[in-house]
């Protein structure tokens, strides 16, 4: 793969988008960021991307849910790095229909404009939402599937889509399988940048849900550089590989973790509703990460306890700055 190569990337201004983008740039890449189109003419978190790269990408703003969008878009295109979805899982059972339009209307959208264009590689998002409460662990490739919320059931759909297309038409595909990605820019709707703001705001008391779930947490340089590795890895294809640090802690001992890095003493209220239906809160998730190492040459650089420790505290520098901390509504419960 060349490094002048063209690239798509839909969702490019969302939280691991952005970055994605930031660092197909630094990789001499000529890339276009797929931006969901509003009145405001915002590219999301490409509007604050690093000095570096400001300028040295294309913005086409659109719908992934618009065929035609999604094909004039990607027009030209090498290559595609397919992030845009819905991901908030509280949202999803309130309005199931818009993820499944965005979640699996949106990929279909995706995989077919990229047969039609004979795109070369196209890198499928998925979640480690798709599996639900861990069965066995650590959680392989080949785990069983379970829609535990609405949007898991989409990203299920969304995933068995696009294998499809490689299956039935030989579209060069991979999915990777990011297990919980945490870091600068990463939505209030999430348990890391819930906890770090309202402690940067002064709270004494952090409102959270669940405490005794655990989580298998990515730091998200990790992830931008998985998702790299699948897209120069021809072996990849018609693959499902997970991105996961292979390492599992408990909600509650995350927030005591933040909290000491933060040197803050805080009481944590549960919320109730912060708390997931009971047979839709997945209680546990540890990542596998043998395949990724073994066919992309991939680990985390931010593994373990340790790996943990360093993540969360770049996350937390760049959450306390005051023009960052200042875009996130620490007292209101963000869905």
């Amino acid at each position: 793969m060349p490094r002048s190569a063209t690239v798509l990337v839909t969702g490019a201004d969302g939280f691991i988008g952005s970055h994605l983008t930031e660092a197909l740039v630094r990789r001499g890449m000529r890339v276009r960021a797929f931006t969901l189109y509003n009145s405001f003419n915002s590219w999301g978190w490409l509007d604050q991307c690093a000095t570096d790269v400001k300028g040295q990408f294309e913005v086409v703003s659109g719908d992934v849910r618009d065929p035609d969008c999604v094909r004039a878009a990607m027009q030209g295109c090498e290559y595609v790095l397919h992030l845009a979805a819905l991901i908030a899982i509280p949202y999803s059972y309130a309005s199931p229909r818009s993820y499944v339009d965005t979640n699996i209307s949106g990929t279909l959208n995706v995989v077919q404009a990229a047969r039609e264009l004979g795109v070369k590689r196209v890198v499928h998002t998925s979640t480690s939402e798709v599996y639900g409460t861990a069965r066995f662990v650590p959680i392989t490739e080949a785990h069983p599937l379970s829609g535990q919320s609405p949007y898991a059931a989409t990203k299920i759909g969304a995933d068995q889509l696009a294998m499809s297309f490689y299956n039935s038409f030989n579209l060069p595909l991979v999915i990777v399988r990011p297990f919980n990605t945490y870091g600068p820019r990463q939505s209030a709707r999430a348990v890391i940048p819930t906890v770090i703001s309202q402690i940067a705001n002064g709270a004494k008391q952090i409102q959270l849900g669940a405490l005794s779930p655990t989580r298998d947490f990515n730091y998200v340089q990790d992830t931008v550089n998985g998702f790299i590795a699948a897209l120069y890895c021809e072996q990849a294809d018609g693959e499902v590989i997970n991105l996961g640090s292979n390492f599992e802690i408990s909600i509650g001992d995350t927030v005591k973790l933040i909290a000491q890095i933060m040197q803050a003493d805080v009481k944590v209220v549960q919320d109730t509703q912060r708390l997931r239906p009971d047979n839709s809160e997945v209680e546990r998730l540890w990542a596998d990460n043998q395949k990724a190492k073994a066919l992309m040459q991939w680990s985390p650089e931010f593994g373990g306890i340790d790996g943990l420790r360093r993540g969360l505290t770049e996350t937390i520098a760049w959450f306390t700055q005051p023009q960052n901390l200042s875009a996130y509504k620490s007292t209101i419960y963000n869905v």
